[in-house]
């Protein structure tokens, strides 16, 4: 009655305010006289929970009361939604109670907490199911599709438990695991649980969140027509999402001649219209430029360019992410990033383990394609960039792009190619009967302004003498130097270097002449050493959990733009298609060696030293 007294004065003293506005006042006191006995109860404070957004978010406003300019009014929304959730929970209880237990079917919420536990409030319920009821927070589902495989056992569901352990998962996530094989929850969480571990410098609550984290944790039979599987997995994601904002990752861990078959019926069958969907997609992405352009188009055809997230594990590493934060923001290094000064780079991966780790897919692709295209590619990319115009993902792809775009393309004598031979001590598996390389050395030029000249040395191989990542800044000598006499006739040796290490200790080090203490003048080459286990007194994380984050978080400059993916390809292909019309046989080489000799002809040819030299 005040609110329509009010209401009736208010216009009669101005005729331009909307008498939509003074019902929308009268209908406000009435959901708030109607609201008195639940805020007696105790109900009216909704627990804030952490909330995740993204740059391609797409809000849901339809049906929500307006104000007179037409926009949504985000008041009286809250305040619908507030109403709204405890008008639901109450009749869903009455419902409930009156129902017979026969007629009670599963889901995936009678999983979300323990039966050990006592159970929870109607409140509480509803707000850790839903954790958007009365609040703005959009739920999160993540799917994990090919759950059974070795990389989702190993690293997807620990770096998704690790995120969610240190508070980057909101309280309402649903974890699904989607596969082919007859498995319950149970057996998921039972598989899974062994390789799950919490932080060594906060182990606060482990078993806690562990059970938490297992408790949100559900599998899908998705049987062997996928669409009926990922209409299965979209009504269970429905169950966690409630009626409100939702947003929904698909991690594609599936063999290749199955990604097309399961990417369809994903797109067709499991998006959420309600918040943002974001496919993850392992390599490799296509076998060459023509297959790559297919799967591509493809791909486009059924999402956004912003929705797709190639992932490459190696470009989470910090190693990577430092090369933008020295350059750019320390003013010693920028002035110095060109060929001006720089004489040559190395980008050098190499591991201890033979090809058997990888399988039948590495046997098929070879290293070439499988760490070259992607991970070494855009290392170089990301170090000879010019400076975007943001940290935003697509101004640091753009600057990315012309870069590949600038790589001259590879010709036969510029590459070694390499195959390790098991010796009579060692145990290993080789591919004896297929000319698949297991090492590759290459030199690049990149033909701008900026890097005309300067020889970019990369090198990636297995089964080699010891495990090294690693990024190799040789600076020019100094112009006259006058300690010339003093250095000895190998110059080489008191070159400047910058090196950022990944392995085997994260590092950043810069090689410098220095004066030996005492009597004389005699010079060494020293480095002044960075070493982050010293520095830093914290856990590295996984680079799965880096890169998941940013996908959650919708920073996508770690992953390869379609633009990329085809400019990278087109620096690769013709040598691939040399290589095979030639058949090119790799050099043998023994595994836990250096690596095949040719190599060293390769970085003599340049001027060069390899840096495990």
């Amino acid at each position: 009655m005040v609110a329509s007294l009010h209401c009736h004065s208010v216009l009669a003293h101005s005729s331009v305010i909307s008498p939509r506005v003074c019902g929308l006042k009268i209908w406000i006191f009435q959901r708030l006289k109607d609201l008195q006995p639940i805020r007696k109860l105790g109900w009216e404070k909704t627990p804030v929970k952490l909330e995740v957004t993204g740059k391609d978010r797409e809000a849901d406003f339809s049906g929500n009361a307006s104000s007179c300019d037409g926009k949504p009014n985000e008041e009286v929304q809250l305040l619908n939604e507030n109403v709204d959730s405890a008008e639901q929970t109450t009749l869903a209880n009455s419902q409930s109670a009156e129902s017979s237990p026969h007629n009670h079917q599963p889901s995936v919420l009678d999983d979300l907490w323990s039966p050990k536990e006592p159970p929870l409030s109607v409140v509480e319920t509803s707000s850790n199911v839903y954790g958007s009821l009365g609040g703005r927070t959009p739920s999160l589902c993540i799917a994990v599709i090919g759950a059974t495989g070795e990389l989702a056992r190993n690293k997807v569901f620990p770096a998704l438990f690790a995120l969610y352990y240190s508070g980057f998962l909101p309280e309402n996530v649903g974890i699904f695991g989607y596969s082919r094989k007859q498995l319950t929850n149970e057996d998921l969480r039972t598989m899974i649980a062994a390789n799950l571990t919490c932080r060594v410098d906060h182990r606060e609550n482990c078993g806690d969140k562990l059970d938490a984290f297992l408790r949100r944790t559900f599998y899908i039979n998705g049987g062997y027509d996928n669409r009926d599987g990922m209409t299965k997995l979209s009504s269970l994601m429905e169950d966690i999402e409630g009626h409100h904002d939702a947003n929904r990752i698909f991690y594609l861990s599936v063999p290749q001649e199955a990604f097309l078959d399961v990417a369809l019926s994903l797109a067709e069958n499991a998006q959420t219209k309600r918040g943002w969907n974001r496919i993850i997609i392992e390599k490799p992405f296509g076998f060459d430029a023509l297959s790559s352009s297919q799967l591509t188009r493809f791909l486009l055809s059924k999402f956004e360019e912003k929705q797709i997230y190639r992932i490459d594990h190696l470009l989470g590493k910090d190693i990577i992410e430092n090369l933008t934060v020295l350059r750019f923001s320390n003013l010693v290094f920028e002035p110095l990033w060109s060929r001006t000064y720089i004489r040559s780079v190395q980008v050098i991966l190499s591991e201890e383990c033979g090809m058997e780790s990888r399988g039948r897919y590495f046997g098929r692709y070879g290293i070439i394609r499988d760490v070259v295209h992607s991970h070494i590619l855009q290392t170089i990319a990301l170090f000879a960039m010019e400076p975007p115009v943001s940290l935003d993902g697509e101004d640091i792809r753009n600057e990315k792009a012309k870069v590949l775009r600038s790589i001259r393309q590879l010709k036969l004598d510029d590459i070694v190619l390499g195959q390790y031979k098991a010796s009579s001590k060692e145990n290993v598996a080789t591919y004896m009967d297929s000319l698949t390389p297991t090492f590759f050395a290459g030199v690049l030029f990149i033909d701008n302004a900026r890097w005309d000249g300067v020889p970019f040395l990369i090198k990636s191989g297995m089964g080699l003498i010891k495990h090294r990542v690693e990024i190799r800044i040789q600076f020019h000598n100094v112009p006259g130097n006058i300690y010339r006499e003093r250095i000895g006739h190998n110059i080489a040796l008191s070159t400047n270097e910058l090196i950022l290490r990944d392995v085997p200790d994260e590092a950043i080090l810069m090689k410098v002449n220095n004066k030996v203490p005492g009597l004389g003048l005699q010079l060494d080459a020293s480095e002044l050493n960075l070493l982050y286990k010293d520095k830093y007194n914290v856990e590295i994380p996984d680079s799965y959990e880096h890169l998941l984050l940013d996908v959650i978080n919708g920073d996508n400059h770690l992953f390869m733009r379609s633009d990329e993916l085809e400019a990278a390809w087109n620096v690769l292909t013709p040598i691939l298609h040399e290589i095979d019309e030639n058949k090119m046989i790799p050099e043998l080489y023994e595994f836990g060696g250096r690596g095949p000799v040719g190599a060293y002809y390769l970085d003599a040819k340049h001027g060069v030293r390899w840096a495990d030299d």
